[in-house]
């Protein structure tokens, strides 16, 4: 049986400083998709030479994880735990905020002077209660280090979480979750069995798809319910998509700026073991 679908919804834009940003979650009409929590699609735009790059410097993090997708440009990652590296195009950063982490995410030295294309997305990704004070830890890989399988008529799969057909992905993950980025061709099929009880994130960066009879455009989210397994995804052009699905945690969510907790109090402590110097790190 095919999974129905609730609502297709367009991410809204808010851009931070210079840089054009779309947000498809949370908005006015999808708080999540747990553990989906956020996603924030930076770009696509050119910056000029001479400029001041992302705008992301230090600040904090406890209980939640970052996926950041770089499809253009490059992201210099920073962290209390002593982790420091560029990543460029096609590459993935993985962090789990755990505990408690500071990080910076700006733009290499060499981006800022010469400029370029530039298309970043990060996803936030829940952690457990049982792992929201797991220790820190970052892994960072460049396009040529990522998995990537072949799909038809010269479609691609980038396995980031799970495995597919065989493959084992490019990050060991915290719990059981599959996160892909699926670069189809204009014309081509994507389908996977999922179970029903299992949340799905599929959005689409670039390009157009049909996805379970319904299309959805650049820039738009589809928000399943948990009604069917087979989804379908038929590229109506050249397109690139971020696909998951994972189970939820059915826990209580409470966020507040960058802290991802389940109760008040321990959003209080965070703040407090933050300002105390207690991340990793401090």
């Amino acid at each position: 049986m095919m999974r129905t679908i609730m609502a297709i919804h367009p991410a809204e834009y808010r851009p931070i400083d210079d840089l054009v940003t779309y947000s498809p979650m949370p908005t006015r009409r999808l708080n999540h998709i747990d553990p989906f929590l956020f996603l924030n699609h930076h770009g696509f735009q050119t910056y000029p030479a001479q400029n001041n790059g992302l705008p992301f410097g230090p600040h904090p993090h406890r209980g939640m994880e970052t996926v950041t997708f770089i499809l253009d440009g490059d992201i210099m990652h920073e962290d209390s735990g002593g982790h420091k590296e560029v990543i460029g195009p096609g590459g993935i950063q993985y962090m789990t905020a755990g505990r408690g982490l500071i990080h910076s995410e700006v733009s290499s030295p060499e981006f800022k002077q010469k400029g370029g294309d530039l298309e970043i997305l990060q996803l936030w990704l829940n952690l457990p209660a049982s792992l929201k004070m797991t220790e820190p830890r970052y892994v960072g890989k460049q396009g040529d280090e990522m998995l990537v399988v072949g799909l038809e008529n010269g479609s691609r799969l980038q396995l980031i979480f799970g495995a597919w057909e065989g493959s084992k992905a490019s990050f060991e993950s915290s719990y059981p979750i599959f996160l892909s980025t699926l670069f189809l061709k204009g014309g081509s099929t994507f389908k996977k069995v999922i179970p029903a009880s299992e949340t799905i994130l599929c959005y689409v960066v670039r390009g157009k798809a049909r996805v379970n009879g319904m299309d959805v455009d650049l820039r738009e989210l589809v928000d399943f319910n948990n009604e069917g397994e087979e989804v379908t995804i038929e590229a109506s052009e050249d397109a690139v998509i971020i696909f998951g699905h994972a189970n939820s945690f059915d826990e209580p969510i409470v966020a507040q700026g960058p802290f991802v907790m389940n109760s008040e109090q321990e959003i209080r402590q965070a703040y407090m073991d933050y300002q105390q110097g207690k991340f990793a790190g401090q």
